[in-house]
């Protein structure tokens, strides 16, 4: 099962913050799927999904400025 969080228009840290809380709110063996268009959260959102041990199964840019990013928790 997968839940999606979009923080489209919100500004860093805003992104991961959500990301974190609602990481907490799945199973494990779910997927997190995070809609966001901020640059900065290009970079931290896939190292504290590393450092927190989440799996990235998808990473894709979706426009000019917007981003997916698809977490699983083990």
């Amino acid at each position: 099962m997968a839940k999606v969080l979009d923080v489209m228009g919100q500004v860093c840290p805003f992104p991961l913050e959500e990301a974190k809380v609602a990481v907490n709110e799945i199973d494990s063996g779910d997927e997190l799927v995070i809609n966001f268009d901020c640059t900065q959260a290009t970079d931290s959102i896939p190292r504290w999904a590393a450092e927190t041990g989440l799996a990235i199964t998808n990473f894709e840019q979706t426009g000019d400025a917007a981003w997916t990013i698809t977490l699983k928790k083990s």
